[in-house]
């Protein structure tokens, strides 16, 4: 059974009818298939899914993002990757089953990969908790990004989760933290790094394994600190006001790639990726392709700095004053008493002996 959403009503009607024309065995009996008919009705489905999917406004991309039957990051790592070797638990508590990670050999090469499973039917979104992790989920991605990086291999994370778990439980076991300390690993790694946003990337949950020298995301996922849902209900009080939230926050792929928040964005199929799974993973493996082999002749301080300086230069296109491109100039800018405190540090010894002759000076003015 397909699953349709509230603007795709004309598209439900039009693929219901083909359905029937397509069924020699209707409710009228045995009839010839009316081949013309057929193929006017399926001009007809093409020329709406075009028409509505090049109109989408936030809140509807956001939707089309949370659809059903759009792939999950279980069918792309069964689908894109060979020999996937799947690892369990954080070593500390247990296993996090919304997050699937393991090793797995891609284009022949070994690469790590983490990802966020929502799951396909109930059952299992339940099983997988909807792809929202728990402490132990990211404490498991730290250990494994951390044994990748040991043996310099390239980590590979799909996102797709509507944020972490905000369960007493995992709050008691330290979820904030362990996100925190999840980002903090993945901006030290000294091996390549790409993310893809294959749904949504929610709030601190996403970001935890999107903190990575290339961002992708598909054409109509999302990436927010929050979801429109609570953003409306925290600015306008109304819950219902998600397509103005959706706006404000930019939360699309084309908005983000203008800032530069994202690397790059991967054209989805006419109607979303889970109208043609096999053209969204012949897109993805391209992409991914293509990024692994532009760190292909980078050293691993290459890499790090390629990473540090990609989130240091977001927001400073868009501001007052103009930066330079050379990447080199990008750092924290550090206040006047910072830098009394490292000039004195690093002239100590000139100081100590200026303030040592002050002091010697005064008392030979006292005493004579």
């Amino acid at each position: 059974m397909k699953n349709y959403l509230n603007f795709e009503t004309d598209i439900k009607n039009l693929e219901e009818e083909l359905d029937k024309l397509k069924d020699p065995y209707n409710q009228e009996g045995l009839s010839e298939v009316d081949t013309s008919r057929i193929s006017k009705v399926e001009e007809e489905i093409n020329e709406k899914l075009e028409k509505i999917y090049s109109n989408l406004d936030p809140w509807q991309t956001a939707l089309v993002a949370r659809h059903e039957d759009r792939p999950k990051a279980k069918f792309f790592v069964e689908n894109l990757f060979d020999d996937f070797i799947q690892l369990s638990g954080d070593r500390y508590y247990g296993e996090d089953k919304a997050v699937i990670a393991g090793f797995a050999k891609f284009d022949g090469k070994s690469v790590l990969v983490i990802g966020q499973e929502k799951g396909s039917d109930l059952n299992k979104r339940i099983d997988h908790n909807f792809g929202m992790m728990r402490p132990e989920g990211y404490r498991k991605t730290i250990r494994l990004m951390e044994l990748a990086n040991k043996f310099k291999i390239p980590i590979i994370s799909i996102v797709d989760t509507p944020g972490a778990y905000p369960g007493v439980g995992a709050e008691e076991r330290g979820q904030a933290e362990a996100i925190a300390k999840s980002i903090e690993c993945s901006m030290k790694l000294t091996v390549p790094t790409i993310a893809i946003i294959i749904g949504e990337g929610g709030s601190g949950g996403a970001i935890a394994l999107a903190s990575s020298n290339k961002v992708i995301m598909l054409q109509n996922a999302i990436y927010s600190v929050i979801s429109p849902e609570g953003c409306a209900t925290i600015l306008w009080r109304d819950p219902k006001k998600t397509l103005e939230a959706a706006t404000a926050m930019k939360m699309s792929s084309s908005d983000l790639l203008k800032l530069n928040i994202i690397d790059e964005i991967i054209p989805e199929p006419v109607g979303g990726a889970h109208r043609d799974k096999d053209l969204i993973l012949d897109n993805v493996r391209d992409s991914l392709k293509k990024n692994l082999d532009f760190f292909e002749t980078m050293d691993k301080d290459e890499i790090l700095t390629h990473r540090k300086n990609k989130f240091l230069s977001i927001g400073r296109n868009k501001g007052f004053t103009t930066q330079s491109e050379d990447g080199n100039d990008l750092s924290m800018k550090a206040s006047v008493f910072e830098n009394i405190n490292q000039n004195f540090k690093k002239n100590s010894k000139i100081y100590y002996g200026v303030s040592a002759i002050a002091l010697l000076i005064l008392l030979l003015g006292i005493l004579l």
